[in-house]
């Protein structure tokens, strides 16, 4: 019930991002500037209310948060629509919209994300986000070109009003889930600093630093293709808008099938394929860039959003499935930031190399950008881990285990005993909470951290 009603509603939210973009350009008179304005003013409260966002899914009930965003959203949505379909609508009138439909989407996202592990369980949590992957990667596929459809036939503003009734379909999953088959989180008491207790896990955990800092590099350098597309279709290959059209729909193949391949993983992604899959995606984006003709730069997208999804769902499962339960809306939301946050930083720099250098330059030179952070995030944190003696290595597996605070004064051990070597505690605190990460490394003991 859940995923059949996301996808419905992931439809309708893709045919009102298509319809949202075209009615901009209708009611400015073709101007890219109010394009990139709209989408600035959708995507600024994903940067500025995230982190409350999050602080919001750990304090409640994170289906009735869910339900009480979502109908927010199509409230926007259905205020848009109806001002397009009277013909009254102006430019002002979408960028309002659509920073009041961004503030619902920035309270919902961190809450979307860690109720997934609700319905199905921790032991199912991996397929489970493979699986909402594909729903709203195959909506992707099929939204666009319902949304031109829908314009073509009956108008701009009967899309954007599509989008406003495909919210019902997830509201009457919420309502129909069985709230005693949920495996839910016990909410976080009101209490002082919790958002800061938000950032203070996540500070003390140099694994989450790096998939962050991954998350952050390919959101801000490696996820910018209507843009590179337009460019490169445009400005290099001096095509028109079906040639752009198409690679849209050839890129969201390879992203399907990476969604599908996710869903059957059974096992939890190490940091090192984070970060080795991230790489992959700096190499693929910068030797795109590289394509002679418009053929080699198709066949190049497909391998690039099987990649950049791969990516993304192994850092998503990585984070959800190594942080403790009570701060996983808080964590999600810091995920939300930094992947969604950047878009505002690393398009007008890679357009900026666009107009200074040509259209090859934005993939170049983002792919090679998003490589050089990946490496300067570990190589920092890194270095921190050896300052504090508490970071594992990327290329070791984690593993969630529960062990004891470690006794202030251990006492000695019993000389009979022929094996009475345990877990050490030189580098445990006292205050350490039950649940931990560890690594594993073959060659020595798992040592206690934070």
């Amino acid at each position: 019930m859940y995923v059949t009603g996301a996808f419905v509603s992931n439809i309708g939210t893709w045919i009102q991002r298509v319809a949202q973009d075209w009615l901009v350009l209708q009611l400015s008179g073709g101007s890219a500037m109010a394009v990139g304005v709209t989408t600035a003013l959708q995507f600024l409260p994903a940067l500025l209310l995230s982190p409350w966002g999050g602080l919001l899914a750990d304090r409640v009930d994170k289906r009735k948060l869910l339900i009480l965003t979502q109908s927010w959203m199509a409230i926007s949505a259905l205020g848009l629509g109806a001002l397009t379909v009277a013909g009254v609508a102006q430019t002002w009138h979408v960028y309002l919209f659509a920073l009041i439909f961004g503030i619902g989407a920035a309270l919902d996202a961190p809450a979307r994300q860690a109720f997934v592990s609700e319905v199905a369980g921790r032991e199912h949590l991996t397929n489970a986000i493979g699986l909402n992957s594909s729903s709203f990667n195959a909506a992707r596929l099929i939204g666009p070109g319902i949304a031109g459809l829908i314009m073509a036939s009956a108008g701009v503003g009967w899309a954007i009003l599509t989008n406003a009734i495909s919210y019902f379909a997830f509201l009457v999953a919420l309502s129909m889930l069985n709230r005693s088959e949920l495996s839910r989180s016990e909410p976080v008491a009101r209490a002082k600093g919790q958002l800061r207790e938000g950032f203070s896990y996540v500070a003390q955990r140099a694994d989450l630093l790096i998939a962050l800092g991954v998350a952050f590099a390919v959101g801000t350098f490696g996820m910018n293709f209507q843009m590179t597309n337009a460019l490169m279709v445009r400005g290099e290959f001096h095509l028109g808008a079906e040639a752009y059209g198409l690679l849209g729909s050839i890129m969201g193949i390879g992203s399907l099938l990476g969604a599908l391949i996710a869903a059957r993983r059974g096992k939890v992604p190490s940091l090192r394929f984070v970060v080795g899959a991230a790489t992959v995606v700096g190499v693929i984006i910068t030797a795109s860039g590289l394509a002679p003709n418009y053929l080699w730069y198709a066949i190049s997208l497909p391998i690039t959003g099987l990649v950049v999804l791969l990516t993304l769902t192994a850092t998503n499962m990585y984070i959800q499935t190594s942080v403790d339960p009570q701060v996983r809306g808080r964590v999600m939301a810091l995920y939300m930031t930094v992947l969604m946050g950047g878009t505002p930083i690393g398009a007008p720099l890679l357009g900026w190399l666009a107009e200074i250098f040509g259209p090859r330059a934005s993939l170049i030179g983002g792919g090679l950008l998003q490589l050089f952070v990946i490496g300067l995030v570990v190589l920092l944190v890194r270095r921190r881990s050896v300052a504090t003696a508490r970071v594992p290595e990327i290329d070791e597996e984690t593993e969630v285990v529960d062990v004891e605070p470690a006794d202030p004064a251990p006492a000695d051990p019993d000389p009979a005993d022929p094996d009475p070597v345990g877990v050490s505690s030189s580098e445990s605190s006292p205050a350490a909470p039950p649940r931990v990460i560890l690594p594993t490394p073959p060659s020595r003991q798992p040592v206690p951290t934070r």
